[in-house]
Formats: structure tokens, sequence, C-alpha cells
């Protein structure tokens, strides 16, 4: 087992690359102690944009750690999985110390791309250091003012083009138009964007934002999209298939995914990845999770002949998938669907003009919930604490409630870590 400083016992960790390969030794390990241990349920945590291992189990620490209170009859274990995703180190977390370089931003503005930020950027794309560098270099020194954008744009899109392409959310889904559109257009729609997020309630390009603040939220994105594409293959070709050796090895383990942002783009495709057969997933729980709502759909509203990706895959757990959202998140609420439908025709828009502009096709589970699913439940956090969740199905739960708080760019998108979504999470899955 790893990090003994863990809040739970016994938890193991999980660590896959970015092709979705896991190492052996943890896997093995894991497979031979569950037994051992006396196991018989099993929460499988994936997080998200944490740029280390540090960072993902200081996430495990703190969200394991009302469970045995909470269920302490139950034979629980525990399980985190580490994967190669990043966040930018600017960005607050609520509950958690406030990063050296958020602290020094607040305080005194610097570089645009701290060192910690610029250190994550180069483990996430190996091998692209001059190209990290020169994006650096421009956004500091905004050369050539609105003119320099298109250059800016361009080796942006080059790190996007260096990942395998993956699997998209729905038939209709491809590569986002911001990185293929014109990029001036683009920054200037994510500085008006920011600048809402940051003075609610100002009219949109109030003060006229210089498109140049937008242009790190563009290589934000970059990155955002590309962990998109990784959650989905670690899901698929790695976690799935490692539940399934479970299954075969363990047989009365019960499993329970959960998944907070890309997290949970992994863990439901991990649900691609189980071998035929396969009922050891009990429940699923998404926390902001950050991909398209059409995900599981049979068909989507504004095209009947595409569906999602993950198309009655709900069907493959033994229990429900309860999907958790809320409207204090930013990062899913306003730049989710910009990034994912921004065009060189579409015109500015930010904060509550996102929904009213592109409307519900371009949405995240973490800002609306599953759609276009038949029969989908729709409950707040109290009613589904109190009044018992359906045992199978998806469970669409309004998390606003707790999940409210943090600051610009991203809101609440990562304020998850609270006992409430600790007990809806055993609720799923049936455990006292």
């Amino acid at each position: 087992m790893a990090d003994p400083g863990m809040s739970v016992t016994p938890y193991w960790e999980l660590t896959f690359d970015a092709d979705g390969d896991v190492e052996g030794p943890e896997r093995d390990r894991l497979m031979a102690q569950v037994t051992e241990h006396g196991v018989r349920d099993l929460v499988v945590f994936a997080h998200g944009w944490n740029d280390d291992r540090s960072g993902a189990t200081a996430l495990y620490r703190r969200f394991y750690a009302p469970f045995p209170a909470l269920a302490p009859r139950a034979r629980l274990g525990y399980v985190g999985v580490i994967w190669p995703s990043m966040r930018f180190s600017d960005e607050p977390i609520p509950d958690f110390p406030k990063s050296v370089a958020a602290a020094a931003a607040q305080a005194a503005p610097g570089p645009a791309l701290d060192k910690d930020t610029r250190r994550a950027l180069l483990a996430t794309f190996p091998g692209r250091a001059s190209l990290i560098d020169q994006l650096a270099r421009m956004l500091d020194e905004r050369p050539g003012g609105a003119a320099g954008l298109p250059e800016f744009g361009r080796l942006v899109r080059l790190l996007v083009d260096a990942e395998p392409p993956g699997v998209a959310d729905t038939g209709e889904e491809g590569e986002p138009a911001v990185f293929t559109g014109d990029p001036a257009t683009a920054c200037e729609a994510f500085a008006d964007a920011l600048a809402a997020v940051r003075s609610p309630g100002a009219q949109a390009g109030f003060g006229l934002p210089n498109p140049w603040e937008g242009a790190k939220e563009l290589l934000r994105q970059a990155t955002y999209y590309t962990m998109k594409r990784r959650a989905g293959t670690v899901g698929e070709h790695g976690l799935g298939p490692v539940i399934g050796q479970l299954a075969r090895t363990a047989p009365g383990v019960r499993v329970h995914l959960a998944g907070h942002s890309f997290g949970g783009r992994l863990v439901s495709f991990a649900l691609r990845g189980l071998p035929d057969g396969v009922r050891a997933v009990k429940s699923v729980t998404l926390l902001q999770g950050a991909f398209s709502h059409y995900a599981f759909a049979d068909g989507l509203p504004q095209d009947p002949d595409k569906a999602g990706a993950l198309r009655d895959r709900q069907r493959w757990i033994d229990g429900p998938l309860v999907c958790c959202y809320s409207h204090f998140d930013s990062a899913l609420g306003t730049f989710y669907p910009l990034a994912s439908r921004l065009s060189g025709d579409d015109r500015s828009c930010a904060g509550s003009e996102i929904a009213a502009v592109l409307g519900p096709r371009w949405g995240a589970m973490g800002h609306d919930g599953v759609q276009a699913v038949p029969g989908t439940a729709r409950l707040d956090l109290a009613a589904a604490l109190t009044g018992g969740l359906p045992a199978s199905g998806c469970v669409n739960v309004d998390a606003s409630a707790v999940v409210r708080r943090g600051g610009p760019p991203t809101g609440a998108h990562s304020d998850i870590v609270h006992p409430e979504l600790a007990r809806l999470l055993l609720a799923a899955g049936r455990i006292t």
C-alpha cells in the first residue's frame, strides 16, 4: 500500500501513463491484497487536473477522510488513481493551501507563466521545451499587439497536434474550433469571459479588454483539451481492464468509481474498457465532470442519428450513475462551452451569455448533468441524501448547495471536498 500518511486504510494507488499502461507492481499489489484485507466495497477515485502525485494524494486524503465514520460497519478499501494531467498552478482550490504561484500572482503580478506552471507544461508535453519557452515569452511581451495573436495561436495548435486524437464524447464532436479558427477572435472572446467572471454583473466587453488577456486562457484550454483526450484513453485502455482483472481475482469485491473533472471522464470511459460480462462496478459518481453532457445520450437532440460515445454504458453499472453539477462552476459553465464551440464567425460572449448564445449543445456534465438519456432522475443534494437514490440509471444531483466556492477563472470547479459528497457516494453504492 502507498502513502502511510493517508487518512484511510487499506489504501492503494494505481499509476497510469498517458497511453493507459498501469504500473505492474501497483496493480499486482492491489490484486493480491484486496481479498487479504477482507475488502467488500472498493472506492476508486480519479483526480482531475492535479499536476503531480502529491496534489492528487492530498485530494484523496481530504476526500476519503469522512468515510470510516460515515460507514463504520462497511469493509471498505480505497484506491487513488494517478494519471498524467496538470493544472495551472495559479488556479485556486478551496480549502487547500494557496500555491506559492497563486500567492505571488495575487501580491505582485509577474510572468504570465510562473515556474510551476512551466514545469507542469514541460511534463505534460515532453520534448516541447522550446515551444513552451516561445509561448511564455509571447505572453510576457505581447509582441505586435493583436497582430501577434495569430502566431501565438499557431504555436498553441502545435501543442494540441502533439497528442493522439483519442475518442470524442459524441458522434458530432471533433477538435474544438477554438484551435482551428482565428486566434485573435478566440482570445478576444476569452478576454471578455474572464472580465465577466472576475466582475460578476458587469457588461460583457465593458472596458474593452485587451485580447492578449485571453491568450493565456487559450493556452489553458489547449491543456484542458489534451487532458480530456488523455482521460478517455487512460479510462478505456487502463482502468477498465484493471477492473476486469480485479473481477476475476477477487469476484466478491464491489467496485465504486468516482472522478472529479476529467477524472469523471476517465472513470466513465473505464466502462468502455470493461470486459464483456463484468458486473463488478456497483456505482459511478461524477463530481463536476468535464466532458459532454451528451456522452451517454441515445441520440443527440440536434442530430438524432448520432449518439454519445458512452451510449448505454450506464447499463454496465450494477447500480446508479450519479452526476453532480453546480452553476457556480465557471470552468464548465463559461469556458467549457465557449472553447468547445468558438469559431471565427462567433461573436464574443461571456458569463451568462454563453448559454444563451450557444444553447445546450456544448454543455458539460458538471454544469447541468446528464442530458438526452430517457428516464434520468433529477434531484437536489438534500433530496438525494434524505430521500434515497434510484437503484439504477442516470441521476443528476444539483450540488450547488456545497459546490459554490472558488475564484476566477474556474469558480467552484474544484470545491468538491465536502462530507455531503462523501455521503452521496456511499448512498450511490448502497454502502452503510
